[in-house]
């Protein structure tokens, strides 16, 4: 259940709301916008009760239930588009932002190698995995401390902000000290205990949708997020698994103009989890940007034949180059810039 207050509604009629909701047992979330000031009530018992018990206090204006499983994702509690900036790096507005780098953070040659071309070719943002979670328990794992230390590196040599995937809970503390925006996998998009200590940590956070999930569900879990006061939420879609087994999953293209209707979250796309293979990534990305993206997460390998993990899905340097001229192409026809 949402209050919308009053324009011009002062910090006492503000706060009756709020009492008036703890008293009833509710938490309370608070949207303040330029104009107008929105109080989300939450919790099990809010269909019991009715809607005038807050009506009636000054400074209400109208009193609305929310009956989509989300809440705070949703345009109903927040009508204009959230912006995250990350060191001046704005996610929701017209600019595109592309993050791009190695799927997986092998050794500090490879990594240096992928920052220098993809911060040359107009990436904002460097990505790479330190923890990698795998299907197989014989796969690589990616190098964790060794790699965060890595990351770290980059981030004070090219001065550029880094993301990486944080996969235990307890690690979040650890992980926020090295890097700029906190990657919850596709896997851990429903690991609500890493959902919420993440929330607590108020880091900008990137959300991967879970590969066999709904939009509704997806947003549902960046409530777990927003629940906790983080603010900083970005999702990302990376495909979903359907019948289809000619890539490697199912980019679900609907998903951004159904995000940006629904919801007032930036949403980026990972073109190269869903292709599975680099000869299809390109397509993908201008689709997403064509589609109204926020951003794109791309891999790129300074040699993707040596790759430890997903080489294939790869793009070399000078691919990633070539595909950068192209989505400033797009871009600029949709009334956005990367």
């Amino acid at each position: 259940m949402i209050a919308e207050m009053r324009k011009g509604a002062t910090t006492a009629q503000v706060n009756a709301v709020v009492r008036r909701a703890k008293s009833l047992g509710l938490s309370v979330q608070l949207n303040l916008g330029t104009e107008k000031t929105v109080v989300a009530m939450l919790g099990s018992d809010t269909g019991k009760l009715s809607a005038d018990i807050f009506a009636v206090l000054p400074g209400v204006e109208s009193v609305t239930r929310i009956m989509k499983p989300y809440k705070l994702a949703s345009r109903e509690f927040k009508a204009e588009d959230s912006l995250v900036s990350i060191n001046g790096i704005e996610f929701g507005g017209r600019r595109i932002v592309v993050m791009a780098g190695p799927c997986a953070v092998e050794s500090e040659e490879q990594l240096m190698r992928a920052v220098k071309a993809v911060k040359d070719s107009g990436a904002s943002i460097v990505r790479g995995g330190v923890f990698k979670p795998r299907t197989s328990p014989f796969s690589f794992q990616g190098l964790e401390k060794a790699g965060l230390e890595l990351l770290a590196l980059v981030r004070q040599r090219f001065s550029i902000p880094v993301v990486t995937e944080v996969v235990d809970p307890h690690d979040v503390d650890e992980v926020s000290k090295y890097v700029d925006i906190l990657q919850v996998g596709a896997r851990n998009m429903q690991n609500f205990a890493l959902l919420t200590e993440i929330g607590k940590s108020r880091r900008p956070v990137l959300l991967k949708r879970g590969f066999s999930c709904t939009v509704a569900e997806w947003l549902t879990a960046a409530d777990y997020l927003l629940s906790e006061g983080n603010d900083q939420v970005i999702l990302c879609e990376r495909g979903i698994r359907t019948f289809e087994d000619s890539t490697r999953f199912s980019l679900d293209v609907c998903s951004i103009p159904v995000v940006k209707k629904f919801s007032h979250l930036p949403i980026v796309v990972d073109p190269s989890h869903a292709a599975g293979h680099y000869s299809f990534v390109p397509a993908i990305a201008k689709a997403a940007v064509a589609a109204g993206a926020d951003g794109l997460l791309i891999e790129v390998h300074p040699n993707p034949k040596q790759a430890l993990m997903d080489g294939l899905q790869s793009l070399t340097p000078s691919d990633f180059a070539r595909l950068m001229k192209e989505l400033r192409l797009v871009a600029k026809s949709v009334g956005r810039y990367i």
